[in-house]
């Protein structure tokens, strides 16, 4: 890369030309798009009132054109991030440290898996390992505790890994689409009892007379969003005490990435009492919200989990990405794989203990994935074994 190159952090997402963001961020996964960062930054769902402050970085060329962008934030806590860190917080506070503001690389309130150092594909071979210097140089700059990357894909963590940042390890639960044409050649794959299982569920999940609507472009309507709306909240305060987006982000959404949604919205005749909010990306269906009204056995299960495998099956997506959390997801086909973080610190005896632990944690989520999968798998283990009742 030439020397020339220009690193400049802008304050909004609005300050950064949509069609230079997106040409870095691509097409795959819609939650680095620069269409669904603005509107958490224009709802005010993600803002420096929200304790998100935004401090997106571009890196331009000689020619001014931008090569790469990285969605950043200020953080004045750790809520809406689903990687812990309190434990770290607490500990440099005790020590006579400042841990907040602390920088963090990633999408607020969405722990999907993706790119976080969105580089052009034509962009100079360097410009990745321009992106890292930067995002350093930043945390050094402010003198701010720590910066860290939230669920990177797997080429940007090697890369983040390399450049000496400290590795963390989580672990979520994808279903794969293994070439099934039908949802019955999935449960085909499936053991015995796993099948009727699923089976039973999908049958009392409906069994009060509900029905269920999957909703995409068009078809969505503010009346969808708004009982939707009134399921998240309800659900939020009961699980978590406040809802992290507001309505004014769904409209924004609705209103230019419909296309890019599925609300799976659950009814008793003309009233819904049940939905399930999901993104749409190019190969993989992320689950990201759901919300009821009253309690529905087994609902849960037939809008977030089986919907969405039916979907991905249907429109030939590679996979369904359920979301945070959640071994129950397990027994109904969503597989244990590994998640990452990385974390730069500059005080070097925070590092040093940060970096045993991670150490420590990082054995016990890899052999807590082994037995998951070796032990708890539904799927059937050989060819030989029985695939119909």
């Amino acid at each position: 890369m030439s020397d020339q190159v220009t690193l400049t952090v802008h304050s909004s997402i609005a300050e950064i030309p949509a069609a230079e963001w997106d040409a870095c961020a691509g097409a795959i996964n819609p939650t680095v798009g620069h269409t669904f960062l603005a509107a958490m930054e224009e709802s005010g769902s993600a803002t420096a009132r929200s304790g998100w402050a935004p401090q997106h970085l571009s890196l331009a060329d000689d020619t001014g054109s931008i090569v790469g962008v990285v969605p950043l934030y200020l953080k004045s806590h750790s809520y809406g991030e689903y990687v812990f860190d309190y434990g770290w917080a607490d500990a440099y506070e005790r020590a006579g440290g400042r841990y907040y503001p602390k920088a963090l690389c990633g999408v607020p309130f969405t722990p999907v898996p993706g790119p976080r150092l969105l580089v052009r594909p034509d962009a100079p071979p360097d410009t990745q390992a321009a992106l890292i210097a930067g995002l350093a140089e930043f945390t050094r700059q402010r003198g701010i505790s720590s910066l860290h990357i939230n669920f990177p894909e797997e080429r940007d963590a090697e890369a983040l890994f390399e450049a000496g940042f400290l590795k963390r390890m989580g672990q979520q639960f994808h279903w794969t689409n293994d070439g099934y044409k039908t949802f019955a050649d999935y449960l085909a794959a499936l053991n015995s009892r796993k099948r009727k299982a699923v089976n039973k569920e999908r049958r009392e999940a409906l069994a009060p007379g509900l029905e269920i609507d999957v909703l995409t472009g068009p078809e969505l309507q503010p009346r969808h969003w708004d009982a939707f709306y009134r399921f998240y909240l309800a659900t939020s305060d009961r699980k978590w005490g406040s809802a992290y987006l507001n309505r004014k982000f769904f409209a924004l959404i609705n209103e230019r990435m419909a296309d890019k949604i599925v609300l799976v919205m659950a009814r008793n005749a003309r009233e819904y009492v049940a939905g399930a909010f999901n993104i749409l990306g190019k190969e993989t269906i992320y689950g990201r919200n759901w919300g009821s009204y009253g309690d529905y056995k087994m609902l849960h299960f037939e809008c977030c989990y089986y919907r969405a495998i039916e979907f991905a099956i249907d429109h030939g997506l590679k996979r369904v990405e359920a979301g945070a959390q959640g071994p129950h997801k397990l027994q109904r086909g969503y597989l244990p794989v590994p998640t990452y973080s990385a974390h730069y610190i500059p005080d070097p005896n925070f590092r040093r203990a940060v970096a045993q632990f991670l150490a420590r944690e990082r054995e016990m989520v890899e052999q807590k994935i082994e037995h998951l999968a070796e032990h708890y798998s539904p799927f059937r283990h050989s060819e030989n074994e029985p695939a119909a009742d």
